[in-house]
């Protein structure tokens, strides 16, 4: 028998807990069953109790203070800690059924989601491959406000790009706190970010190649930073192109406050991980708009 379940990830500060709480809320009003699993050892408080809690097992401060080891560190142990007691894991989502969907809130550490192994293991042991047999797909969150700095949000779809492809796992990628940024970017811009448009950083660039009003052509610093300048561009452009080649990672708008975002958002994970067999996943109502006026 099938399980079901997301795995919420993303760097610190992408709003990772405030989502799995909105989903839980929506789960409840709508009569489904929802199982809530915390593994960030440094968690401190939630809005829900954990139905089961990696601190329970083990947690970052207590390992911060008999090992001496730093953040970084002592998360990578707590998650080597877990590999090694996986029974945690077993004896409380073996029992479950395929009624409930297992929400799993991961730490914001960026490194566990694009070169350390750990995470693929843990994957590969919850998922059908494994003994729990669950269909489990990712959740991850990037932060809507880096889409005011381009090179900022490209790196963050890079981020979101490795752990897609270290993982091979389903993913659904969410631009989260949207309420922050709709009043800084239009819907038409938006819409470019949305679907990762490459082109976004050559507007840039063009912008910036304009000479400035009063620059000095002969003046050193100007020309170092023109130079600066122009390497960074490069750079930027060069890993926007290797996503744009990839051609795998597209955004889902998510605004924690708006019901009718959470359970868009909600619909896509259950078409990733096939909780529904007929059922096709759904546009928001503001999303809606934006097509329609395009």
């Amino acid at each position: 028998m099938s399980k079901f379940g997301v795995l919420v990830m993303g760097p610190a500060g992408a709003g990772k807990t405030t989502f799995c709480n909105a989903m839980i809320q929506h789960l409840q009003h709508t009569r489904r069953s929802c199982f809530y699993v915390n593994l960030d050892p440094a968690a401190e408080t939630f809005q829900y109790e954990p139905d089961l809690d990696i601190r329970e097992l083990i947690t970052l401060e207590d390992v911060m203070e008999e090992l001496g080891l730093g953040p970084n560190g002592g998360l990578i142990y707590c998650f080597e800690f877990l590999l090694q007691n996986l029974d945690f894991l077993t004896q409380a989502l073996d029992p479950l059924s395929e009624e409930y969907l297992i929400v799993i809130d991961m730490p914001g550490q960026i490194e566990l989601y694009t070169h350390i192994p750990l995470l693929p293991s843990l994957v590969q042991f919850l998922s059908r491959a494994g003994p729990l047999n669950i269909n489990l797909c990712a959740a991850y969150l990037l932060e809507s406000t880096f889409v005011v700095d381009k090179a900022k949000f490209f790196a963050g779809t890079l981020s979101a790009m490795s752990a897609m492809l270290m993982l091979e796992m389903p993913h659904v990628n969410i631009l989260s706190k949207m309420d922050q940024v709709r009043d800084m970017v239009s819907r038409k811009e938006l819409k470019r970010f949305i679907n990762v448009d490459a082109q976004l950083l050559e507007d840039d660039a063009e912008a910036e190649a304009a000479p400035a009003a009063g620059a000095d052509d002969n003046d050193p610093a100007s020309k170092s930073a023109l130079m600066s300048g122009g390497s960074f561009n490069r750079l930027n452009r060069a890993v926007a192109q290797l996503i744009d080649d990839f051609s795998m990672v597209s955004f889902l708008q998510l605004d924690v406050q708006d019901e009718d975002s959470v359970g868009a958002v909600l619909s896509y994970i259950d078409d990733a991980i096939q909780f529904h067999d007929a059922q096709e996943p759904r546009e928001p109502k503001d999303e809606q708009e934006v097509d329609y006026e395009d």
